[in-house]
């Protein structure tokens, strides 16, 4: 069984255009924490039922400070900066290839090449990513030597095992990790920019299909996975699961069972993010006629959407709160609705704290930050992301949206079901903003023109 096998080493490895701007980061998680370890896992595969795992996706941090791709990443790696007297040493502990010179290579389902095939050697690893490797089953000994050390928690069982529970060691860590990332750097950027325009192709994808979801049942889950394939073909995943919700399905924000029938004459709401190969992501709604044309109720509560979805992308600007994109967007709604009579008190009463009546229609904030995680940055202290001020290289989303259900007795009954949400991804410049996402298209007659494009 171990013989008679030709060498089979890897040629043309390119170093990751990762690699200088993860040295960059490491520096800056290296002066945070002088004198001490820092470790941070890349998680292991989860069980989605019997002996049957999820596809496995790297922790965001890991990703973050190894530059290393979704192909490249192998379950139960951890990533180590070792203390030292000038600052760090960053260390990787993989799995490395188990060739058909070991056992592992038929009999292990976990790591075996034979059944998940061929993971880089230790040697290949370093010349991609520019990094010290070494084999994880050291990592058990390695922890043996004890050193001030913080981590995260709950990723990996030998580190867990190996340090003592630290709480409030491990909260600081996992805070900072979040607003390291709230800045985003020019690999990043363009990288965003990558999944962006993976996400508008697969829109068109969707689009292309309208008149097989109408004629299909369930036909919610032929646009969704129109949107799978693309991501799987451009890049690694769905940032999350895809949101196609057509009819008064779009009134319900987190709709992803896409079980319902898409009918001629309805809005379909669809949301959806290509996640590429480095784990950025794209986040993108649109609104659309499935028979490509909006009747007059469903046109007044896009244009009232958009409205505000263009005052909250006019509020986002180097030095400007980050509250003041929800602000501005709440703002044109709740003057929308009272236009629309269904606000018993005036616009201004409403947006007061203690009223905010027109959220009977619009529950969600405007937005959230972008970029390894769909809702990136999550665990950033309040005066860093949501009390904070925007700064030039954060990537974030604007998404108001309308939601009127479809037994709301205070909105006329050709406006009931309705649900609208308009989102695109925004990079903050040094004068502004530039939107990622302006390529697909957002007014009512561009939405008209494009559906009937794709469709002939």
């Amino acid at each position: 069984m171990k013989t008679g096998w030709a060498p089979t080493p890897l040629e043309g490895i390119v170093p990751s255009e990762a690699i200088p701007f993860v040295k960059v980061r490491i520096e800056k998680l290296s002066k945070k924490y002088p004198g001490k370890r820092v470790i941070i896992p890349a998680g292991g595969l989860k069980t989605r039922s019997s002996d049957t795992d999820y596809r496995f996706r790297a922790h965001s941090a890991f990703s973050y400070f190894t530059g290393i791709t979704a192909g490249d990443a192998v379950p139960d790696s951890v990533f180590i900066l070792e203390p030292h007297s000038n600052g760090h040493e960053a260390l990787l502990f993989i799995h490395p290839r188990s060739s058909r010179k070991t056992t592992e290579f038929y009999r292990d389902a976990k790591y075996g090449e034979f059944w998940v095939g061929r993971r880089m050697t230790l040697e290949e690893t370093e010349r991609k990513y520019g990094l010290a490797v070494r084999q994880v089953e050291d990592l058990d000994k390695f922890l043996s030597n004890e050193k001030p050390t913080v981590y995260v928690r709950g990723e990996n069982k030998v580190v867990d095992k190996k340090l003592s529970k630290d709480k409030e060691a491990t909260a600081e860590l996992v805070t900072y990790l979040s607003e390291i990332r709230l800045i985003k750097d020019s690999y990043e950027i363009a990288e965003m920019q990558k999944a962006v325009d993976a996400t508008n192709r697969g829109f068109a994808d969707m689009v292309r299909v309208f008149d097989v979801a109408t004629e299909t049942k369930r036909g919610e889950r032929v646009i969704e996975a129109a949107f799978f394939g693309r991501a799987r073909v451009e890049g690694n995943e769905l940032g999350y699961d895809t949101i196609a919700a057509s009819g008064a399905h779009a009134c319900i924000l987190h709709w992803i069972r896409n079980d319902g029938e898409v009918r001629n004459g309805d809005l379909i709401l669809i949301d959806a993010g290509v996640e590429v190969e480095s784990h950025y992501t794209a986040d993108i709604t649109r609104t659309l006629p499935v028979n490509g044309k909006f009747n007059e109720p469903q046109r007044k509560i896009y244009e009232l959407v958009l409205a505000a979805q263009s005052a909250g992308i006019a509020a986002v600007k180097p030095g400007a709160k980050y509250r003041d994109i929800n602000n501005a967007c709440m703002k044109v709604l709740a003057e929308g609705l009272h236009e629309l009579g269904v606000l018993t008190i005036s616009a201004e009463e409403s947006l007061k704290p203690e009223n905010g009546l027109h959220r009977r229609w619009s529950v969600h904030a405007s937005g959230h930050m972008l970029g390894l995680d769909v809702h990136d940055c999550a665990k950033a202290r309040s005066d860093q992301y949501l009390d904070g001020v925007l700064q030039e290289g954060q990537v974030l989303t604007v998404e108001p949206g309308l939601y009127i259900q479809p037994d709301d007795q205070l909105f006329p009954a050709e406006y009931r079901g309705i649900g609208v949400r308009i989102e695109d991804d925004l990079l903050v410049t040094a004068t502004g903003s530039e939107n990622l996402s302006a390529k697909l298209p957002r007014t009512v007659s561009e939405i008209e023109k494009w559906i009937v494009e794709l469709q002939n």
